[in-house]
């Protein structure tokens, strides 16, 4: 196990790939950034445990943590370590394999690793050996993606101006079968639109996606541990496929898609030089008619096409399309105000009021906006494209939640209407200002209670300034009365009453 322990965030993805995608403890490390020992290990905890997969995931982050990592004894005394290089040159000798290895091992050190370590340590000391593969490629195992170099020029044609797209490029290991498309940028968008696109294409999902290391898809590119784009990695969940991106530096590693890159540049790319295209959708529609004849051409060495090798060996490999496509969402890392509200996109959306001032995720997708604490959703609410609060009762605590009960604005404008029409009309407006008026009781409140301490007639006229000025908040009448701006004689123009404002409900929406 490493000195650091993942979290339980990581830990989960790593149990999700190797017990429900099946994958093997080599590929998982490489899609989560950790060695295959600790994949093992893990793996492992769980079996320990009594735990299937099901039970893991519908735990608590605290529940699966005390039952993967209970107390453990002080360790022993180190134990011999095998000779790797010599168990490499004797692997070399037909007939010889690691199960024998290890029996020799064991009887010369009783007291040495089990099997499963010396496997593991081994293929670890060999992954440090500069070799080079010939990678062969299991049917619907592996889809590479990444973009090419080269774009496309569009023509706008209201200006004649050239807007270059970017053109992204998907391939399958096995059979070659090739899509591509144009999309306007390279960000996070357009990066999981493509993949999407990418599998409808093709009608099913691969075990594996390799994309390059792009910002938009790994957001830490590392050569042994790269971090996923939490956006990217939740795409992948939803269609049941690991990613294992590509190492930097090392291009044999998605040389299928380089090779995919390089023809569609000469196949679709060069063919279009000539072709005046005056959209995306149009540019679109152009690549998929030579993409037909791309994926239908034979190949030079081998019998049949891309499209005839997919039919025959790889379209019965893939894995089934989800029902639904990945609904695309946006994660912010965001924290708690002391209002118990946390802001996304300008707007301010409210959570249990135990966890103000805490760390929490948010996740919004076009319709809803979610929070997330130590990966519990804790709120969730119909996403507002326009400033200002979304709160929910239940979130408030007991003391705000009797205020909001207590008040109403025809008590607040009742109020008001017993001080004069200037106090009126300013109540009115904070009201009307907000989405919600219980979200101004408090302001309101703060600005009839001011009559307790300076009079009813000061504060009128208090509140007669603050229209004259066009400044009807709590702030400014409270200014005015404590510096004695309110004996100040009023401006020639006073403003309407009550005050005019497109925002503004007026007096019958509050009866």
């Amino acid at each position: 196990m490493p000195n650091n322990r993942l979290s339980m965030r990581q830990i989960r993805e790593v149990l999700r790939l190797r017990l429900g995608c099946k994958r093997n403890k080599h590929e998982v490390g490489a899609a989560t950034g950790v060695s295959a020992t600790t994949v093992l290990e893990y793996t492992q905890r769980m079996q320990r445990a009594g735990l299937s997969l099901e039970q893991a995931l519908a735990m608590s982050d605290a529940e699966l943590e005390a039952r993967l990592f209970p107390p453990v004894p002080p360790s022993g005394v180190q134990r011999p370590r095998p000779d790797w290089a010599l168990v490499h040159r004797e692997l070399g000798t037909k007939g010889v394999t690691l199960e024998l290895l290890w029996n020799e091992y064991k009887a010369q050190h009783p007291d040495g690793y089990g099997y499963s370590w010396f496997c593991d340590q081994y293929e670890r000391w060999r992954g440090r050996l500069p070799l080079t593969l010939r990678q062969t490629h299991t049917p619907g195992e592996r889809l590479f993606v990444d973009y090419s170099g080269k774009k496309l020029g569009i023509v706008d044609p209201d200006t004649g101006e050239v807007r270059w797209a970017e053109l992204f490029v998907a391939v399958l290991g096995a059979s070659n079968l090739t899509y591509a498309e144009a999309t306007w940028t390279q960000q996070l968008a357009d990066w999981i639109g493509s993949h999407m696109r990418a599998l409808r294409f093709i009608g099913g999902v691969p075990r594996v996606v390799v994309p390059d290391n792009l910002k938009s898809g790994v957001h830490k590119p590392d050569f042994f541990d790269p971090v996923l784009n939490r956006t990217y990695g939740e795409m992948a969940a939803h269609y049941g496929m690991a990613v294992i991106p590509a190492r930097p530096r090392k291009p044999r590693d998605k040389a299928k898609v380089e090779a995919g890159v390089l023809l569609v540049q000469r196949w679709i790319l060069a063919r279009l030089r000539h072709q005046r295209l005056f959209s995306l959708e149009e540019a679109n529609r152009a690549i998929a008619q030579l993409l037909v004849e791309l994926n239908a051409r034979a190949f030079k060495k081998l019998p049949g096409s891309r499209r005839s090798s997919f039919e025959i060996t790889e379209r019965a490999a893939l894995q089934p399309l989800p029902p639904t496509d990945y609904p695309f969402a946006q994660w912010k890392p965001a924290r708690v105000g002391l209002d118990y509200h946390v802001e996304f996109d300008a707007h301010y959306y409210s959570v249990p009021h135990k966890l103000a001032r805490s760390q929490v995720e948010v996740r919004a997708t076009s319709a809803t906006v979610e929070v997330f604490h130590r990966g519990q959703r804790v709120a969730a609410h119909a996403r507002s494209d326009r400033g200002g609060h979304t709160t929910v009762r239940d979130h408030m605590p007991p003391n705000h939640r009797a205020a909001t009960t207590e008040w109403n604005p025809g008590r607040l404008l009742n109020w008001a209407a017993s001080i004069g029409p200037h106090a009126t009309a300013v109540i009115q407006h904070m009201l009307g200002s907000r989405q919600h008026p219980e979200q101004a009781y408090r302001a309101c409140l703060g600005v009839l209670r001011l009559g307790r301490d300076y009079g009813q007639q000061r504060l009128e006229a208090a509140c007669a300034r603050a229209i004259d000025h066009k400044a009807p908040s709590y702030r400014f009448v409270a200014t005015t009365l404590k510096n004695g701006l309110d004996a100040q004689p009023p401006q020639a123009a006073q403003a309407e009453l009550p005050m005019q404002h497109a925002n503004l409900r007026g007096p019958s929406y509050y009866h």
